[in-house]
C-alpha cells in the first residue's frame, strides 16, 4: 500500500468534508484493493455480466506485479491458467515489437526467470517484465472490460463497514463515498476489509502445534537459503565494540530473546521494496543521499564484507532493457528485518511511517554501498554503476510506490490451508486454483545467539509439488459473513501462505473469487452455499487449472480468449 502526500491531505480533511462529498455507488460486486487479484476479480465479474466497483487505495493498478516484482515467482507455470495466464500472454505480446526494446536488443536479454524461462515463445507467455509494461496491461484489462475504478479511496477502517443479517451491506471510504453491493471481495494485501467486517484473522506465525506442522513458528535451526550469518563461515560479533556487550548492539540487531523452536509469535517475514534499477547511463537516476541518512545503520554489513563475502548483487535479477528486479540476498541486504511487526494492524498514519522507514533504509543502503570508503572498492564501484530507472515510476522519481507486503493479516476461514495441503500430504476439498512455489518465508528477526554472535531467523525454503487450493480458504466461516471472499489474505497458516502468496496465484484466486461471487448472486445463496460443481465447471470453461493432470501447455490464440474446457480436457 502506497501512502503519499495527496493521501495525507485526504486523511486530514476526510472528517471535515465527509458529509459534503458523500455519495453512494451501488453495484453487484464491490472489490477493495487494486492488486493483481483485484484486477483479475473485476475483469472476471464484468465478463460474467455483473456491475463492479474496483475501489483502490492505490493509484497504480496491479500491486507488486506492476511495482517492481517483474522477475515472477512462478513455480510451475503449467498450473497457471485463466486471466493470470492471459496477463503473462499480454506481456509476451508487448515484447514482440521492436520498439519495446528501447535500451537493449532482444537477443541480448538473458532468457531466465525464477526457475522458468523468461520468454516462452512456444506458449506465448513472458514471465519477466518491466513495471510499466505490467501497469499498462492491467490498465488495458480494466479499460477493455469496462471496469469502474475508484482510486485514492481508503476504507474507513473504524466505522466504514455496515453489516446486516450476517452480510456486509456497504463499505464507506474516508472520502465519504458509500459503496453498496450484493458481494464484497477483499483483494488488499493487508486484509483491512476482513478486519473491519469483524471476520476472524491471524497475524504472525502460529506454533507448530496449532496445525501439526513442521515449518511454522520460530525456526532457529532452519538455514535453507544463504540469507543467514552461518553462510559466512565465521561468526560475526554483534556489539559496537567487538567483544564488549556493554557497548551495545549494532543497529538492526534485536535484543529480544528469539523464542523456542516451533513456538508461535507475532513476528512476520520482512518487507522490502523490489527496486527497478538500471546500469544504462542514459536511463539512470543517481541514488541520492536520504535526508535521514545514518551510515551507522550499515556497520553490520561492513563486518559481513570483512569475511570476504561478495554476493550482494546476486539478486539483481535481470528484466528487459538493462533493468533489474532487486530482491533480498545474503545475511544483510534489502529486507528490513524486524521493522514491520505492527504494520498489518497499524493505522494509516503509522503505516506511512513504516513505509518511510523502509525507503530510508534501502535508499541509505544503496547510497552507503556506492559512497562509503569503508566498503570494499570492488563492491563500491559496482554499486555506483546502478541507479533508479528514469522511465519507471516517474511520479515517484523512480521509486516504487508499493512496499512488498509479503504477509499481513490472514483470514481464519471455512478451511485453513496448511503445510499438509501444500506439501501434498493432505488433499483439499473443492479446489479453485493451484499453487506450486516453494514454502518460502523471509527472515523474521535478527538476534544474538547463545554464543554471543548475530544470526537471522525465519528464512524457510522447502520445495513442494503443485497443489490444489481450497475454495473454503477464500470464504469466512458461515456464522461470520455470508457475502465476502478473500483471494489475497486468504485462510492459511503462516508457512502455507509462504507458498501461496505469489502474484500469479493471487490473480488465479481473484478470478475464482469473482466467479463464486457471481454464482452466489445468481443463486441467491451465501458464498458458503455456492454449488461447487457449477463453480468448477465455470472455472474450467474460463481456463482455470484445478488439477495437476489438466495443465496449460499452450497459449490462447488471442489475449481475450483463454483455453476452453474442451481444449483443457485434451
Amino acid at each position: 500500500m502506497a501512502i503519499h502526500a495527496k493521501t495525507f491531505l485526504l486523511l486530514a480533511l476526510s472528517n471535515a468534508i465527509g458529509v459534503a462529498s458523500a455519495r453512494e455507488i451501488a453495484c453487484d460486486i464491490v472489490i477493495y484493493g487494486g492488486t493483481s487479484a483485484g484486477v483479475a476479480a473485476a475483469v472476471q465479474a464484468k465478463r460474467m455480466g455483473k456491475s463492479v466497483a474496483l475501489v483502490c487505495p492505490e493509484r497504480r493498478l496491479g500491486g507488486m506485479s506492476s511495482a517492481g516484482l517483474g522477475f515472477t515467482d512462478a513455480g510451475s507455470v503449467a498450473v497457471i491458467g485463466g486471466i493470470s495466464r492471459e496477463f503473462y500472454h499480454r506481456v509476451w505480446q508487448h515484447y514482440q515489437s521492436d520498439p519495446a526494446w528501447r535500451w537493449q536488443q532482444r537477443d541480448e536479454f538473458q532468457n531466465r526467470g525464477q526457475g522458468v524461462v523468461a520468454v516462452d515463445d512456444k506458449t506465448e507467455t513472458m514471465w519477466v517484465f518491466e513495471p510499466h509494461v505490467a501497469a499498462n496491461v492491467f490498465e488495458a484489462l480494466v479499460r477493455e472490460n469496462g471496469v469502474e475504478v475508484y482510486r485514492d479511496e481508503w476504507l474507513d477502517r473504524n466505522r466504514g463497514v455496515s453489516r446486516s443479517d450476517g452480510r456486509i451491506a456497504s463499505m464507506t471510504t474516508l472520502s465519504g463515498t458509500r459503496y453498496t453491493g450484493g458481494m464484497f471481495i477483499d483483494a488488499s494485501y493487508e486484509g483491512d476489509l476482513v478486519a473491519a467486517a469483524d471476520v476472524s484473522y491471524h497475524v504472525g506465525r502460529e506454533g507448530n502445534d496449532a496445525y501439526g506442522e513442521l515449518h511454522n513458528g520460530v525456526q532457529r535451526d532452519a538455514l535453507h537459503h544463504p540469507h543467514n550469518f552461518a553462510e559466512l563461515g565465521q561468526p560475526i560479533d554483534p556489539y559496537v565494540t567487538p567483544g564488549d556487550p556493554s557497548s551495545g548492539l549494532l543497529p538492526r540487531i534485536s535484543s529480544d530473546p528469539p523464542g523456542v523452536n516451533g513456538e508461535g509469535d507475532r513476528r512476520i517475514q520482512a518487507y522490502c521494496y523490489r527496486l527497478c534499477l538500471t546500469d544504462h547511463p542514459d536511463n539512470r537516476l543517481p541514488i541520492e543521499r536520504p535526508n535521514r541518512y545514518d551510515a551507522r545503520q550499515y556497520e553490520l554489513l561492513l563486518r559481513v564484507f570483512d569475511t570476504g563475502w561478495r554476493e550482494f548483487f546476486a539478486k539483481y535479477d535481470p528484466i528487459p532493457n538493462r533493468k533489474t528486479d532487486v530482491n533480498n540476498h545474503g545475511p544483510f541486504s534489502m529486507d528490513n528485518i524486524g521493522f514491520n511487526y505492527d504494520y498489518p494492524e497499524a493505522s494509516y498514519e503509522r503505516r506511512a511511517e513504516i513505509l518511510s522507514e523502509h525507503r530510508a533504509y534501502q535508499q541509505g543502503l544503496l547510497y552507503f554501498l556506492s559512497h562509503d570508503e569503508r566498503v570494499p572498492e570492488e563492491v563500491r564501484s559496482r554499486a555506483a554503476e546502478w541507479g533508479l530507472a528514469k522511465d519507471e515510476f516517474q511520479e515517484q522519481g523512480g521509486w516504487s510506490p508499493q512496499l512488498y507486503i509479503r504477509e499481513a493479516r490472514r483470514m481464519v476461514g471455512s478451511e485453513v490451508m496448511t503445510e499438509h495441503n501444500v506439501t501434498g500430504k493432505r488433499p483439499v476439498k473443492a479446489p479453485v486454483g493451484m499453487g506450486s512455489y516453494t514454502l518460502d518465508s523471509h527472515n523474521a528477526q535478527r538476534y544474538v545467539d547463545e554464543s554471543g554472535y548475530v544470526q537471522n531467523e525465519g528464512d524457510i525454503g522447502v520445495r513442494v509439488p503443485p497443489y490444489e487450493i481450497a475454495y473454503g480458504a477464500l470464504i469466512p466461516r458461515e456464522d461470520e459473513c455470508e457475502n465476502l471472499l478473500v483471494p489475497v489474505c486468504l485462510s492459511a497458516s503462516h508457512i502455507a501462505y509462504g507458498s501461496i502468496r505469489m502474484e500469479p496465484v493471487f490473480m488465479v484466486l481473484g478470478q475464482s473469487a469473482a466467479t463464486a461471487a457471481v454464482l452466489s448472486i445468481d443463486s441467491g445463496r451465501s458464498v458458503q452455499e455456492v454449488d461447487y460443481d457449477q463453480l468448477r465447471a465455470r472455472l474450467i470453461a474460463d481456463g482455470q487449472i484445478l488439477s495437476a493432470s489438466k495443465t496449460v501447455t499452450h497459449s490462447p490464440s488471442t489475449a481475450r480468449m483463454p483455453p476452453s474446457s474442451a481444449e483443457l480436457a485434451k
